[in-house]
């Protein structure tokens, strides 16, 4: 089983990498789910560290509905990951009827190639999961990062094992949200060949006016996971 790692800081990457993960998934702003990490970010991380680096694509919090700017900056974003040298595209776009926006998601898989292109959690607003699963088989999008429709993917875990049976190897399940040491056996022995974790502790900056903890990915908590599985 593979590990994945959704990192949000130089830090968090070279602790993955340390720590032995499979790869990760660039982020920022992981309080809103994530958003595209800044250009000083991603140039920091590839050219200094070896572990596959999949980044996220998306231009902001919310929904994933785009207007035509944001879906260009998102088409800008891939472009300047791929001159980067990255490894994966995680993004995908929704209509407001909660379906797939196709035209658009397919303009981002083929901007994408030849690097793998992984649809993100935009999957777990949709309604019918089985017929949006054929559709990205169908636009030959590599995996799917899904919680199962539900809060965490342990309780998600049902809807994942149907999911990845379904696809017979055609598309890769990657179960998402609140998986750690405790859980992970549960999908491996569920079927599923990928996991993916954010594997975080938050430490408290000594400074009165930004009082906020830092969130980081932790090797520790990294490595009983990878012990787990």
């Amino acid at each position: 089983m593979k590990l994945e790692i959704c990192a949000n800081s130089y830090r968090s990457a070279k602790n993955a990498q340390e720590a032995g993960a499979y790869r990760i998934e660039l982020c920022q702003e992981l309080s809103i789910g994530g958003i595209t990490p800044s250009y000083g970010l991603l140039k920091q991380v590839i050219e200094n560290l070896e572990i596959p680096v999949f980044v996220l694509i998306r231009p902001r919090g919310g929904n994933f509905v785009y207007s035509d700017v944001e879906f260009e900056i998102m088409k800008t974003d891939i472009q300047l990951c791929k001159d980067l040298g990255c490894h994966g595209i995680v993004s995908g776009v929704l209509n407001s009827d909660k379906t797939i926006d196709l035209k658009r998601t397919k303009e981002l898989v083929e901007l994408s190639k030849p690097l793998s292109f992984t649809f993100h959690r935009a999957f777990d607003k949709v309604e019918n999961t089985k017929e949006a699963l054929g559709q990205l088989i169908a636009l030959s999008v590599e995996r799917v990062l899904t919680s199962g429709q539900q809060a965490t993917a342990e309780s998600g875990i049902g809807l994942l094992q149907e999911l990845n049976e379904v696809s017979k190897g055609r598309i890769t399940i990657l179960a998402g949200s609140g998986v750690s040491a405790e859980n992970a056996w549960k999908f491996k022995k569920a079927g599923l060949k990928e996991i993916h974790a954010s594997a975080s502790s938050k430490t408290q900056l000594d400074d009165s006016l930004f009082s906020m903890p830092l969130s980081y990915s932790d090797p520790q908590k990294i490595k009983a996971i990878l012990d787990a599985i």
